[in-house]
């Protein structure tokens, strides 16, 4: 069973700035509408809308910048007083809850005396409306919610065999939406048409992502039902000193036992789908809940989920909020799977997190930035330049990204590929020796004194040469009256315990590094 809160990123937001539910109000994100409420949609906003097209419909339209921490926190009672009438409740989103549907019709009678007690539930205790939904698998119960249907068992398959191919990438779901089209260019528009494929033929032609995808639109589970049971190591525990009672202070436990649970998993080669969350108060409280995910979580979606469960029980109204502050934290992953699938790009959303893009990640540097200051966070510009370090330029966040001299343009004395993937901020000292340990110098027509023998870094242990290339000559701004700079670079590679590849300089009479290759 699904209870289901239409328009809840709305909802939510309009609650916390106690707004009436009846104003025309949207969420954005990436100045583009993400959510609307019901009278917003009366003026023709829909979802996708620009904002000024959608203030242009509608001038008296309320936006809100979407906030997931705010649609957690004001969703905190909702998941309280469902769970009054119903144990074992799971937190699927803001917005969405899931629960077990066998013991609570064995109290109540029936599927919809339960339905009707859980939306009598919510309107009497948050003046919120909802809808039910019954089927067979989570995904089949929650489009049930969104219809206000109760699904009898065994019908997931048919009922869900009209419906459109859009509903497996929906809103604030996994990202499918490339799939999606390419389903519909196949032809394949419901999901009665994509189930009737062979699963053989799906998972040689698409993958593991698609498998899945058709699992649900046949009506079963995404995983199947056979789970592993959690063992009790793996749970991660914190107690903080002095005791949790602030937003800002839970956010960084958060994150730290978020880091912890994922180490702890991906050495086992397994990764979370239900987390549980759980906390103890210096009055002796109790408190828990269960969130569940329907793609395996990252360290990013524990933080998340920890940190919005936080913000909710001390944020929630006085009489429901702790006594005390929290003492002791845990995290219990309920429900394991293998980790297989959860390799993310460093910049692309992952499978869990399709919104951890490039726009996430700039904002995440901007707050970096706001804490550092202006030249805290510097990005590297590739420019023309005949040295390793002269053809990068650090320019701080957020500035036009402009190269400096022509990379392109010729620069005799540049080195060749490949360039060193360590650059040091200052030179390190060195000496070249030869094979009687003299110093190995660099004549006026730019040629080396002798064959380099042996290398000694930083004024240590001298490591022989297995092989060397160079020099190569730079001579740059002669015209000066200071007579420019006059520089040689040589690549060496030295012996010993691990082969070392160096990037030397000589500029004067000293020899430095100058890189160090992989």
């Amino acid at each position: 069973m699904v209870v289901w809160c239409p328009d809840w990123p709305v909802l939510a937001a309009t609650k916390a700035a106690g707004l009436a539910p009846d104003v025309p109000a949207a969420v954005l994100a990436d100045n583009r509408v993400v959510a609307c409420s019901a009278m917003a949609r009366a003026e023709g906003i829909r979802r996708g809308d620009r904002k000024r097209s959608a203030q242009g419909r509608c001038p008296d339209l309320v936006v809100f910048e979407e906030d997931p921490a705010r649609d957690a926190r004001v969703f905190e009672p909702v998941a309280v007083a469902v769970e009054k009438l119903a144990t074992g409740i799971e937190v699927v989103r803001p917005g969405i809850v899931a629960l077990p549907v066998r013991g609570p019709v064995r109290y109540y009678g029936s599927e919809e005396a339960v339905a009707e007690r859980l939306i009598d539930q919510v309107a009497a205790e948050c003046d919120l409306e909802c809808q039910i939904g019954v089927a067979d698998g989570l995904f089949a119960a929650t489009l049930a919610a969104r219809r206000g249907m109760l699904v009898p068992a065994g019908g997931s398959a048919a009922f869900l065999a009209p419906l459109s191919t859009l509903e497996l990438s929906p809103p604030g779901g996994p990202d499918r939406s490339d799939f999606v089209d390419l389903l519909k260019r196949l032809g394949l528009r419901t999901l009665g048409a994509y189930a009737s494929l062979s699963e053989r033929d799906v998972a040689s032609r698409f993958g593991a992502d698609a498998v899945a995808t058709h699992r649900l639109a046949r009506g079963l589970e995404e995983r199947p039902p056979a789970r592993r049971r959690t063992p009790p190591e793996l749970s991660v525990t914190h107690s903080p000193d002095p005791p949790l009672d602030r937003v800002d202070a839970a956010a960084f436990a958060a994150r730290a036992l978020a880091e912890l649970l994922h180490e702890k998993l991906a050495a086992r080669g397994l990764a979370c789908t239900r987390l549980g969350v759980h906390a103890s108060t210096g009055n002796g409280e109790e408190l828990g809940r269960v969130w569940r995910c329907a793609e395996p979580l990252t360290p990013t979606g524990i933080a998340d989920r920890v940190r919005w469960q936080l913000d909710g029980w001390l944020r929630a109204a006085p009489s429901a909020r702790p006594s005390a502050g929290i003492t002791k934290l845990w995290l219990d992953p309920v429900e394991v799977v293998d980790a297989t699938a959860l390799q993310l790009g460093l910049w692309h959303g992952g499978r869990e997190d399709p919104g951890t893009g490039a726009e996430r990640a700039s904002r995440a540097l901007v707050r970096v930035q706001g804490l550092l200051g202006p030249d805290g966070v510097v990005t590297g510009v590739l420019g023309g330049g005949r040295g390793p370090s002269d053809r990068v330029r650090l320019v701080p966040w957020g500035e036009e990204r402009l190269p400096g001299a022509d990379p392109d343009a010729p620069w005799p004395g540049r080195l060749p590929a490949p360039s060193p993937a360590t650059v040091p901020a200052a030179p390190v000292a060195a000496e070249v020796l030869d094979a009687a340990a003299a110093p190995v110098g660099v004549s006026g027509r730019q040629r080396l004194t002798a064959r380099p023998a042996a290398v000694s870094v930083a004024g240590g242990p001298a490591r022989p040469v297995l092989a060397w290339a160079g020099p190569w000559a730079a001579e740059e701004a002669w015209w000066e009256p200071s007579g420019g700079r006059r520089r040689a670079r040589l690549q060496v590679v030295l012996d010993g315990v691990e082969q070392t590849a160096l990037l030397l300089v000589r500029e004067g009479r000293g020899w430095a590094v100058e890189g160090v290759y992989d």
